[in-house]
C-alpha cells in the first residue's frame, strides 16, 4: 500500500517483523517465542557489578515460578504464527523473537513510527500493549477486547522515547472460551525508494558435510525467506565433500539454482569467507553478502529480518545475529560484543552478560537487556555485511581463523561503517566455553591475529596493555606446564615481526605446520583413554589429608603467582617422570593448581580426552628466555610494525590480493574437480 505525505513525498508500507512460532515446536526454545510467566516482573534491583548473591537469590525465585508455572504445550501452536490460547490463559509475546527492539531502529533506521496490527479470534479475549525504558521499566501504552467472534486490532506506536533503549510488545488474554492469536505484524511506512526488499548471498565456509547439508536443507525450506536469496555458497574446504551427505538432495531440491558449492582448499573460516565475499562483489547481483557458520541451527526469519532492518538503515550498516547455545537451547550465548581498547580484547559489553538463560529469567524481567548495546563487531557464525562496505574496505583479513570478524567490524566502523548485533535475528551454536582454543593449535592464531589487529587499530602507540599482557600470559602458561601453548604463541609472534606480506602465502599450509610442530609436546598430545597413560602417584599424601584443589584469594594468588616462576627452576621430583602426581578435570585445571605439580593428567574442556602434563625446567628456561627477548622487541619495534601493517592493509585485503589465493581453486579447477 502507498500513501502521499502532506509534503507530497510518496510513502508504502514495509513489514518490519511478523509474529512468528518455533518450526519444529521445540519445548527447549518456547521461552525464545512466548512467555507465560504472568507478572510484569521488575525485579533486578541491582545493576551489573551489584550484589550477586541477591541476583542469584532472585534468578532462583524465578526459575522456581517458572518451572511450576503453567507451561504452554505444542499443540497450542496452530501454524508458524499462529498460537492457541486456552480460556482465560494469559500469554506475553514480550520475548526474544516476538518483541519489537524499538531502541535499535529508532537509532539506526530511518523509520519513525511503527504500527502493529495483532489478529485474534475468540470472544472476550484482549490485547494489551506495553513499552519498556532504557532502565526496564514497563508501561502500558494501549488495549483493546474482541467484540464479536474476532478482531484484528491496530496500534501507532512513536519511536521517540526510544534513544537509549526499550522495547514494545503485546500480551493476549483469551476469553473464556479461550483464543487464537492468528498473528501480528509489526509495518511501518517508507520512501518509496525503499519500497523493494534487498537480496543476500549466504555465504557458508564448511568442513562439515552433514551439518552443512542440514543447515542448507533449512534455507531451503521456509518459503518466505526464498525472495531474498540471491545465492547460497558453500565453500567446501574439507576432506568430505557436503555434496555427499545424505541431507545434500534434500538441500538441492529446496535451494535449486540458488545454490552453489565452491570446493578449495582448506584456508579456514578466513579463507572461505574471503571467497564468498569475493563471489558475491564480482558478481554484483545481492544487496548483502551474509556469514554464516556451518555448525549451527539458524531461525530463518532472522535473516529477512537483518535484510529489512539493512534496507532501512540510515547509512550501509553491518547488522549481526545473535548467537545462542545449542546444547541449551534458550540460553543467550553474548548480546554485544566489542573490542576493549587498552587490553585489545573481545568481551561483551561491561554492562552485559555472556550468558542468559530466558527459560530461567525472561525478557522482560532483565532490565540489562532493555539498554541498547552497541558493539564494535559481529561475529561471522552469522553477520550480514553490505556489498558497498566490501567494496570500499576490502575483503577479510587472510588470517585462517580468529579476528577476522572483529577487525572487519573495527575496519568497517573506522570507514563510517556501524555494527548492529540485532535482536530477533539469531542462530545456535556450540558456545566458545565448550572449546579448548585457548590452549590448543587454535592458540596460534588467537595470539597471531590478536597482535595484528592491534597494530591495525589500537589507538594507544605501543597498543596499550598487549605486550605485557601477552608476557604475562607466556608465563602463566609456563608455570602450567603448557609449553606446546607457550611454543605456539612465540611463534605466532615470531611470524607478526616477518610483516604483513607473508599472511597470503602461509594461508594453506600453516595449520599442518602447527600440528606437526606441537606433536612433539606431551601436553598436546591427546588420549580418548584415560588408562593409556600411568595412574596417579604421589611420594608424600596431601598436607593433613586436605584436597589440593582449591581457588585461592587474592593474597594467596599475588604470592603463588610470585613463587611460580621460581619454582619451575627446581629440579623435578624422580617419580613425576614415570607417574603423574595428579589427575585434574577440566575445570579445575587453573595455573595456580597446576602450578604445585611436576607433572599431572589433565582433561580437555570439551571433555573428549587428556594429556600429560610434565615439567621440564631446561625446556621452561630456554622459553623464558625467548618470550623476555621477544616482548622486548615488540615494545620497541611497535610503532613502525603499526605503520607497516596499515599501509599494507588495503593490498592483503584487497580482491586482487585474494584472487592470487584463490588461484589453484579457480572456477575451471572446481567444475574439473566436481565433474
Amino acid at each position: 500500500m502507498s500513501t502521499t505525505t502532506p509534503t507530497g513525498t510518496q510513502t508504502v508500507t514495509r513489514l518490519l517483523q511478523r509474529q512468528i512460532l518455533p518450526i519444529d515446536r521445540d519445548t527447549d526454545v518456547f521461552a525464545l517465542y512466548v512467555d507465560l510467566e504472568d507478572a510484569k516482573l521488575d525485579t533486578d534491583r541491582h545493576a551489573v557489578g551489584g550484589d550477586k548473591a541477591a541476583k542469584d537469590l532472585n534468578n532462583a525465585a524465578i526459575r522456581q515460578s517458572t518451572s511450576t508455572g503453567k507451561k504452554l504445550h505444542p499443540d497450542q501452536i496452530q501454524s508458524r504464527t499462529a498460537l492457541r490460547l486456552t480460556p482465560s490463559q494469559l500469554l506475553s509475546f514480550g520475548t526474544y523473537f516476538n518483541a519489537f527492539p524499538a531502541s535499535y531502529w529508532r537509532r539506526h533506521t530511518i523509520v519513525t513510527e511503527v504500527e502493529l496490527s495483532v489478529m485474534v479470534t475468540g470472544a472476550g479475549s484482549s490485547v494489551t500493549v506495553y513499552k519498556s525504558m532504557a532502565r526496564g521499566h514497563a508501561q502500558r501504552v494501549d488495549s483493546a477486547t474482541v467484540e464479536g467472534d474476532s478482531g484484528t486490532f491496530t496500534f501507532s506506536l512513536p519511536l521517540k522515547p526510544f534513544v537509549d533503549g526499550g522495547w514494545y510488545w503485546y500480551d493476549v488474554v483469551a476469553g473464556d472460551h479461550g483464543a487464537v492469536v492468528e498473528g501480528a505484524e509489526w509495518t511501518a511506512q517508507v520512501p518509496a525508494d525503499r519500497a523493494e526488499h534487498g537480496t543476500v548471498d549466504v555465504c557458508i565456509t564448511t568442513m562439515l558435510p552433514d551439518m552443512s547439508a542440514q543447515l542448507l536443507g533449512q534455507l531451503g525450506a521456509e518459503a518466505e525467506l526464498q525472495p531474498y536469496l540471491d545465492t547460497v555458497m558453500v565453500m567446501d574446504q574439507g576432506k568430505d565433500k557436503v555434496t555427499d551427505s545424505e541431507y545434500f538432495p534434500a538441500a538441492k531440491a529446496g535451494l535449486g539454482d540458488k545454490l552453489r558449492v565452491i570446493v578449495q582448499g582448506n584456508l579456514g573460516g578466513s579463507g572461505g569467507y574471503a571467497r564468498g565475499q569475493l563471489e558475491s562483489v564480482r558478481k554484483g547481483t545481492a544487496t548483502y553478502a551474509m556469514m554464516m557458520d556451518d555448525d549451527v541451527v539458524c531461525e530463518p526469519e532472522g535473516i529477512i529480518r537483518a535484510v529489512t532492518f539493512g534496507d532501512l538503515a540510515k547509512r550501509p550498516t553491518i547488522v549481526g545475529g545473535h548467537m545462542f547455545n545449542l546444547f541449551s537451547r534458550a540460553e543467550l550465548h553474548s548480546f554485544g560484543e566489542i573490542v576493549q581498547p587498552w587490553r585489545f580484547w573481545w568481551q561483551t559489553r561491561l554492562d552485559g552478560y555472556s550468558q542468559w538463560d530466558f527459560a530461567a529469567r525472561n525478557l522482560r524481567s532483565a532490565r540489562w537487556l532493555h539498554k541498547r548495546a552497541d558493539v564494535d563487531f559481529n561475529g561471522w557464525f552469522m553477520c550480514l555485511i553490505p556489498r558497498v562496505v566490501l567494496e570500499e574496505v576490502g575483503l577479510s583479513l587472510p588470517v585462517f581463523i580468529k579476528w577476522d570478524d572483529s577487525e572487519f567490524g573495527l575496519r568497517a566502523k573506522q570507514a563510517g561503517y556501524p555494527t548492529v548485533s540485532f535482536p530477533g535475528a539469531a542462530v545456535w551454536h556450540v558456545p566458545w566455553t565448550d572449546k579448548n582454543d585457548g590452549v590448543d593449535w587454535q592458540s596460534y592464531f588467537h595470539q597471531r591475529n590478536r597482535f595484528i589487529a592491534a597494530l591495525l587499530h589500537s589507538p594507544y602507540e605501543r597498543g596499550g596493555r598487549m605486550v605485557r599482557e601477552s608476557f604475562n600470559h607466556q608465563i602463566k602458561h609456563l608455570a602450567s606446564l603448557q609449553y606446546s601453548t607457550a611454543e605456539l604463541r612465540h611463534l605466532a609472534l615470531e611470524d607478526v615481526l616477518r610483516g604483513p606480506h607473508a599472511l597470503h602465502g602461509e594461508l594453506a599450509t600453516k595449520l599442518a605446520d602447527i600440528n606437526a610442530f606441537r606433536k612433539q609436546f606431551s601436553d598436546a598430545q591427546l588420549h580418548t583413554d584415560r588408562d593409556e597413560l600411568p595412574q596417579v602417584r604421589r611420594k608424600k599424601p596431601p598436607k593433613k589429608g586436605k584436597s589440593d584443589i582449591e581457588i585461592p584469594g587474592r593474597k594467596a594468588t599475588l604470592i603463588a603467582a610470585a613463587l611460580a616462576p621460581i619454582r619451575q627452576l627446581r629440579p623435578v621430583r624422580e617419580m613425576s617422570q614415570q607417574f603423574p602426581e595428579t589427575e585434574l578435570p577440566a575445570m579445575d585445571a587453573s595455573w595456580y593448581n597446576l602450578v604445585k605439580y611436576d607433572s599431572a593428567v589433565v582433561s580437555m574442556n570439551d571433555g573428549s580426552s587428556v594429556a600429560l602434563y610434565q615439567r621440564d625446567p631446561a625446556h621452561y628456561r630456554d622459553l623464558l628466555k625467548r618470550t623476555i627477548e621477544i616482548h622486548r622487541r615488540f615494545h620497541r619495534e611497535w610503532p613502525e610494525l603499526a605503520r607497516q601493517y596499515r599501509e599494507a592493509l588495503g593490498e592483503i585485503t584487497s580482491p586482487e590480493a585474494w584472487e592470487k589465493t584463490f588461484a589453484p581453486w579457480s572456477e575451471d579447477a572446481t567444475q574439473r574437480e566436481d565433474g
